[in-house]
């Protein structure tokens, strides 16, 4: 491969890792926040005892983090796909380090969503 060649294989594959942990960066923003909704939620139940309705601020939370956890997902599996394309045309990539922290943060989503449900 000439060099001019190994260079845009570095471009598309850096390119592919800024756009993984954008959606890194966002599902992780919406996971916090319907956390930190469906905490305070439960904090407020707590205090006054009060019921709410089925789509209440717990619901909310809820939902804020499932979305994170599905958008980050799909966008793994996107991820993913795009590397291993990548692979077949350029052979000399490093590791995508975008891809393990994606499936740390979505571990760290499922433990959140867990603990938000109980």
């Amino acid at each position: 491969m000439d060099t001019g060649t190994k260079l845009a294989c570095n471009r598309t594959y850096l390119a592919n890792e800024r756009t993984q942990m954008a959606w890194v960066r966002t599902s992780l923003a919406l996971i916090s926040f319907g956390f930190g909704i469906a905490k305070f939620y439960q904090f407020l139940h707590q205090t006054q005892g009060e019921d709410a309705p089925f789509m209440g601020p717990r619901g909310v939370g809820m939902l804020m983090i499932s979305i994170g956890l599905i958008a980050l997902a799909s966008a793994n599996v996107q991820h993913r796909r795009a590397l291993k394309a990548r692979q077949e045309e350029c052979q000399a990539l490093p590791a995508s380090t975008a891809g393990a922290t994606a499936v740390a943060i979505m571990l760290l989503g499922i433990i959140a969503f867990a603990v938000a449900l109980l």
